[in-house]
Order: C-alpha cells, then sequence, then structure tokens
C-alpha cells in the first residue's frame, strides 16, 4: 500500500487523460466540465486503496474507481439542480452554465457512462460489481428523497437523520471500498468488512462535514461557513441541540430557523452559540469520534496485515481531524 498522495496523483492523472468528449458536444461537454472540477476524489481513492489491501495493483481497479468518481458527480449535478445551487467547488453549477434540461440529460448520460467502466472485468467480476453499484445507486437516491423530505418536517428524527446520512453519503463510501475488494477477488467476509469499515467513516465523514459547516475555518472549509444555518438545514447539530435545549433555547432555535434574513451574520452567531450552550457541537464532535472508531473496529477482524491495518486506521484518523 501506498500513500493517499500516491493514490490521489493516479486518479488525478487518470481523469485528465480521460476523454469524454464527443457528439454531441452538448450533452459531454457538460461531463467533461464537471469531471475536471476536480474536488477531494476520496471515493476513487479508496476504490484504488482497497485493491492494494488485498494485495492487487491498484490499477487494476482505475475502471471500478471511475464508474464510483463518474456516479458521484452525476449525484452532484442533479442535486444541484434540486437545490438551485449557484456554484460547486468554486465555479458556475453545471446548470447555470448550460441549463436544466442539459444538467438533467448529461446527468442520466453519467449515470449510463458509469455502468459502461464496469465491463473492462471478467463477467463474475462485472456481475458482482454492477450488482453491489444498482444497490448502492438506488440507496443514494432513497436519501436523496429522504433530504427533500426532511425539509418539510419539524419532527425529523436523530435516528431518521442518520438513516438519511447513510443512504445520501455513506453507502457511496462503504461500495467504492468494496469495489476495490471485489476486483482484488478476496473472501466474502473481507469485502463485507471493508464495506462496513466504508461504511462508518462515511458516516463519520458527513457528522464531520455538518460541524465543519457552522465550525470551520473559511480559509481551509472551501465554501461558505454557516450554509446549512442560512439554508435552515436540521443537521446533527440541529436536531441534538433541540434534544438538549431548554424551553427558551429551543424556542429561540426555531425562530432562528424559519427566518431568512438579508445579512445571516447574527443568525449564524445567534445558532452556534446555542449548539455551543447546549453541548450539540460537542455531541457531534463524539460521534464523528465514534463512528470513526466503529469503522476501526471492523480493522480486527479484516484478514490483512498490521502495517496495512494501520494505514487505514491513520487514513481515518485523518479524516476525523480534517478541516476541510
Amino acid at each position: 500500500m501506498q500513500s493517499v498522495k500516491y493514490y490521489q496523483e493516479i486518479i488525478s492523472n487518470h481523469f485528465k487523460q480521460l476523454t469524454l468528449l464527443k457528439d454531441p458536444t452538448n450533452l459531454y461537454e457538460p461531463i467533461q466540465y464537471i469531471i475536471s472540477l476536480g474536488g477531494k476524489r476520496l471515493r476513487p481513492v479508496l476504490t484504488l486503496m482497497a485493491a492494494e489491501v488485498f494485495d492487487v495493483d491498484s490499477k487494476k481497479a482505475l475502471s471500478a474507481a471511475t464508474a464510483v468518481e463518474v456516479f458521484h458527480n452525476f449525484s452532484l449535478i442533479h442535486d444541484d439542480i434540486m437545490d438551485d445551487a449557484p456554484l460547486r467547488r468554486g465555479n458556475e453549477t453545471v446548470h447555470e452554465k448550460w441549463n436544466i434540461n442539459t444538467g438533467i440529460l448529461s446527468g442520466d448520460a453519467m449515470l449510463i457512462l458509469a455502468y459502461q467502466y464496469f465491463e473492462d472485468y471478467e463477467p463474475k467480476i462485472f456481475q458482482e460489481l454492477a450488482k453491489l453499484f444498482s444497490k448502492t445507486a438506488l440507496e443514494v437516491c432513497e436519501g436523496q428523497q429522504y433530504d427533500v423530505d426532511f425539509e418539510q418536517r419539524d419532527d425529523v428524527t436523530i435516528p431518521e437523520y442518520l438513516k438519511m446520512i447513510e443512504y445520501k453519503t455513506a453507502v457511496l463510501v462503504g461500495a467504492a471500498m468494496k469495489m476495490g475488494a471485489i476486483v482484488a477477488q478476496t473472501s466474502e467476509e473481507n469485502k463485507n468488512l471493508i464495506y462496513d469499515f466504508g461504511l462508518n467513516l462515511g458516516l463519520a465523514f458527513q457528522l464531520q462535514d455538518d460541524y465543519l459547516d457552522a465550525f470551520g475555518n473559511p480559509e481551509t472549509f472551501g465554501k461558505q461557513v454557516g450554509g446549512d444555518i442560512i439554508e435552515n438545514k436540521k443537521t446533527y447539530l440541529y436536531l441534538k441541540a433541540m434534544e438538549f435545549s431548554n424551553s427558551v433555547e429551543k424556542e429561540q432555535l426555531m425562530h432562528l430557523f424559519s427566518i431568512q434574513p438579508n445579512d445571516n451574520t447574527d443568525k449564524i452567531n445567534s445558532v452556534k452559540q446555542i449548539f455551543n450552550a447546549t453541548g450539540s457541537s460537542e455531541a457531534t464532535q463524539k460521534a464523528i469520534h465514534d463512528y470513526t472508531f466503529k469503522a476501526f473496529e471492523t480493522l480486527d477482524k479484516m484478514d490483512i496485515s498490521n502495517d496495512k491495518k494501520l494505514l487505514l486506521r491513520t487514513f481515518g484518523e485523518k479524516l476525523m481531524n480534517r478541516d476541510v
């Protein structure tokens, strides 16, 4: 196994060389555009890492990793349309740069393209990858629908929220790792354990995103701090604050999450004060820690060398302590 940076360079070089442009241009140019914006590319990196965890050259997992990243970007195009988001990774979103119809159609094409990358594998591996991918893609759609439904509800529970982020975010992280294991043709137990490792890391990753959205450093976080508060999103921080708050704090929080002032500075600061005063921010950090260590527990059961377990653990610790 190599460093994360090594796998990031493989993925980066691969996507630079990947030619997605062909006719009709208005279908494929937006696809090339969203892929070229880069991002963390965490998921394809995990696919390559997982292959090498089980003693197979990471480059054999490149097609599966490409499928994961193309699917992830498909979901971003459609998410941005649903959220009417103007920016993605600091650049215009596809539907803003072109139009909504183009965004829908190019996104649809990306979903189909993702499947095509599995055709690079022999039938047994192809079948296993496609089966996992279909299950995961459907769960991501279910997670997105839960997220949309929750916007209209004031009674969302913590277990419901955790299920939503599991489907919307964590299952794809788990699947990305399991795909590397499938390419490596390791045991069923190892495949399932690496999936659980990725799933729990994915949950920790999303909760960390919730936390950083409120308390991150604007210079390193890469997007507007307080964005979830501005949009009145009922994240884990909000739900925990509602659980822990007294009647005055609860009333204040509900009021703040019902308004959309022209200047959000006071609103953001007031909400963050409640998150801290109620112990919500501390509870969120504990949940990030707990899910990360739940992921680490699966490493002990995995049939791999101790040095590989240590590398995966170090990777998880870096994710838990990230500021971007």
